[in-house]
């Protein structure tokens, strides 16, 4: 086996040998090569003599805790495999004490689809790109009607306010990514504790970080075959997963962005964001999203505090990729957006 397999820690011999050891249809190991983007979880794909796979690590060096999960990416996709959430079949799993590198890491199926990065849509026709639009929303609705007992995840989160939970878990991520948080994190956390809503009692499966780049369409299709990384999935609350998605939307389109703010949706073919909200809202069967303002700032703040965890491991060395430095430039942007939804 040649190429990238050092950066996973251990040498290539050894990594082919557990792969044909815990995967009984793979064969004659050839090569890793390493997907180029995503920031958080290095991802490759494994070349074998009975076709491509795919495996996906934790990366080296010094992680925040609850981050970087793999193992638990591995259950709830396994979990998923029978529901109408389209995911790739789980194929081996190595944890922290028995993998051969070291750190945890699972192997799953190699799908042969696309993925669009730019919410645009530049690659699919003015006619055709709703029906992507109308797909997500399909998914994101069928992922929160999963019965969470049904598929064994009834254990998947803790139980209680899910925002209140989440609000108090960013704010220590973001707190030891940075040597002295800015003003206007501490204002937005301090706007959240005090608009957090009451608990309503909803509790579905959420993704975490819902968005088009992580889910894979069939070729030359607006049908979705594969969605893709499931690090911050937990149970919570549904309406955090379709406000973090629309509320990537509300930002600018270009540079390290891929938003759709100042875009003409409806001559680009798009649904406005109270369009794809009713999609969804139907799908799902309910009326009304309540308090919108809450959900779309509580998602900003997260982001904010999730890119600020990337530039953090990219200073130290430590991302996926080196060039996760540039999201801590996009930070204070997040942060004068948000500032400016607060009432």
């Amino acid at each position: 086996m040649t190429d990238e397999s050092a950066a996973l820690g251990a040498e290539p011999s050894v990594i082919a040998d557990w792969l044909m050891a815990h995967i009984p249809d793979l064969s004659g190991v050839t090569g890793l090569v390493k997907f180029g983007s995503g920031q958080s979880n290095p991802t490759y794909r494994i070349d074998t003599a009975s076709g491509p796979y795919v495996l996906r690590s934790k990366p080296p060096g010094k992680l925040l805790r609850s981050a970087h999960l793999v193992e638990r990416e591995y259950r709830v996709m396994a979990a998923l495999a029978e529901t109408d959430v389209p995911v790739p079949n789980m194929l081996a799993l190595a944890e922290d004490a028995t993998s051969p590198t070291g750190r945890a890491f699972f192997v799953m199926e190699y799908l042969d689809g696309e993925i669009f990065w730019d919410p645009v849509l530049p690659e699919i026709s003015q006619t055709d790109r709703r029906a992507y639009y109308d797909e997500m929303a399909r998914v994101l609705a069928a992922l929160h009607s999963v019965d969470p007992k049904a598929v064994g995840l009834c254990d998947y989160g803790k139980p209680g306010n899910y925002f209140a939970r989440q609000t108090e878990r960013w704010a220590e991520q973001y707190r030891a990514s940075v040597e002295t948080p800015s003003e206007a994190m501490m204002r937005i956390e301090a706007w959240l504790r005090e608009r957090m809503p009451e608990d309503d009692g909803q509790v579905a499966l959420v993704h975490g970080d819902y968005r088009l780049d992580n889910m894979m369409f069939a070729r030359g299709e607006s049908r979705v075959i594969g969605l893709l990384d499931w690090e911050l999935s937990t149970l919570g609350h549904p309406l955090a997963d379709l406000a973090y998605q629309c509320f990537q939307w509300r930002l600018p389109h270009g540079g390290q962005m891929r938003g759709l703010a100042g875009k003409d949706r409806a001559a680009l073919g798009l649904p406005t964001e109270e369009e794809y909200v009713a999609a969804y809202s139907a799908a799902r069967g309910i009326d009304g999203v309540g308090d919108w303002t809450f959900y779309l700032v509580f998602s900003g703040f997260r982001l904010a505090a999730i890119l600020q965890g990337v530039a953090s491991r990219a200073a130290a060395g430590n991302a996926s990729d080196p060039k996760g430095a540039i999201y801590g430039q996009l930070v204070p942007l997040l942060e004068e957006m948000i500032v400016g939804m607060l009432d």
